[in-house]
């Protein structure tokens, strides 16, 4: 029963049909517009504070198997809290702070909405493959000034699509191409060219923001997602068909980067960011001698130095999310985030090859939060509106196996044989 029907109890089933439509419509339109974020507040934030507001106030429950999420976001939010009083200056911390509490708010959400049902989940993907297509279409057009003023889409000549930053772009285009790979390898072959097109302006779009992050990211992804559904499925023909699509995918995509990189501009660029270690990475105070000092330095302050003090110190933001739950939400923030983040490693690892219906979106929301865990120690993504998408759905997916098996349970259990006897009878 949904948090409408759970209000309105007495309402006709054909009206209770029509809310839930409306509830889960205004929850994909959320994440569609998750992917322009040029300005801030974005539309974004002003469509899911008040679909958040709606929804909670019609009773949308959390349940025990979400409250840990709550609880773990909560802590690493009042660590944040506790952070402000070592500024001097209250600029910009509080609204920092509060940004942060209202994205741990929407990851609850979005668990809390799986959780009452999981037909939202193929909602929610393909409003997010809707929004990622036509972002990356903007960041491409944008890269190669298509039309007057598209360079709005671009950043030091690295497509960034309707983002403030292309090392945001990237990563945003990433599970969405997961599930244009799954639905290439499995689903129907009558859908597969127009799957495989979006697919090809996404990897172009990940390419062209120059993200080494993103490029890791997107790599790293493909092979886990080929490499988890070869283990799921046991069908001989199948894994076969799962490596002849996934062979003339690779070879579509290298095609189409050694076609972009016949462009002098696009070649020029591709060499100077594919390497491993860039000036800034290793020289004096670049980004791996800050994230020392760093760290030696928070050893000695439980309480952190406050959001955004990092970059006024040293020239640079932290560029490392585990540093920066440290310097911006001290010890309390920063075992919160790393406790919720291996919390949601476990249950999203424990469940991730079970025949449910959910479990193609938790096998893809589970590669992305391992991959950004991954590539967050070279960046800042506690502020990634799509990173809190995928806590809820990992979190939301593990809530609908537990619910699964206690349900299993309570029907295989005697007084259960017997209930449904009797209602056999009856």
């Amino acid at each position: 029963m949904s948090a409408i029907e759970a209000t309105h109890p007495r309402v006709a089933h054909p009206q209770r049909a029509t809310l839930r439509l409306i509830g889960s419509a205004m929850v994909a339109f959320g994440v569609f517009l998750s992917g322009f974020v040029i300005d801030e507040p974005a539309p974004y934030e002003l469509w899911l504070a008040a679909l958040l507001g709606i929804w909670f106030i019609l009773g949308l429950r959390i349940s025990r198997f979400t409250a840990p999420l709550l609880a773990l976001l909560l802590a690493f939010n009042v660590g944040g809290i506790l952070s402000l009083t070592q500024l001097k200056d209250l600029d910009t911390g509080p609204m920092y702070v509060a940004v942060s509490t209202f994205l741990a708010l929407t990851a609850i959400f979005y668990a809390a909405i799986i959780e009452e049902s999981h037909r939202r989940l193929p909602l929610i993907f393909n409003a997010w493959v809707f929004a990622a297509v036509i972002t990356s279409l903007l960041g491409i057009l944008g890269y190669f000034h298509a039309f007057p003023g598209a360079e709005v889409f671009t950043l030091y000549d690295r497509a960034k699509g309707a983002f403030q930053d292309p090392n945001v772009f990237g990563p945003f285009l990433v599970p969405p191409s997961l599930y244009l790979v799954h639905g290439i390898l499995v689903g129907n072959l009558k859908t597969t060219p127009i799957k495989a097109f979006a697919l090809l302006i996404l990897a172009l779009g990940v390419f062209l923001s120059f993200s080494r992050a993103a490029w890791g990211l997107f790599l790293l992804g493909i092979c886990l997602l080929i490499f988890c559904m070869l283990l799921k499925e046991r069908n001989g023909a199948f894994r076969l068909r799962i490596l002849t699509l996934s062979l003339a995918a690779i070879m579509l995509m290298v095609a189409s980067l050694v076609v972009a990189l016949q462009f002098p501009k696009v070649s020029a660029l591709f060499s100077a960011r594919a390497q491993l270690v860039q000036q800034y990475d290793g020289e004096h105070l670049g980004r791996f001698e800050r994230h020392r000092i760093g760290f030696t330095m928070m050893m000695e302050r439980p309480l952190g130095i406050g959001p955004l003090v990092f970059g006024t110190m040293f020239l640079e933001d932290e560029h490392n999310v585990w540093l920066k739950s440290l310097t911006s939400y001290g010890w309390l923030g920063f075992v919160s985030y790393v406790a919720m983040f291996c919390w949601t490693i476990y249950l999203g690892f424990k469940n991730l090859l079970k025949d449910r219906p959910w479990q193609p979106y938790l096998m893809i929301a589970w590669i992305g939060v391992l991959g950004h865990a991954a590539i967050g120690n070279v960046i800042d993504i506690d502020h990634w509106r799509h990173v809190y998408l995928l806590f809820g759905v990992v979190w939301g997916c593990a809530a609908l196996e537990a619910r699964h098996i206690r349900k299993h349970v309570v029907q295989v259990s005697p007084m259960g044989l017997a209930n449904n006897h009797r209602r056999a009878r009856l």
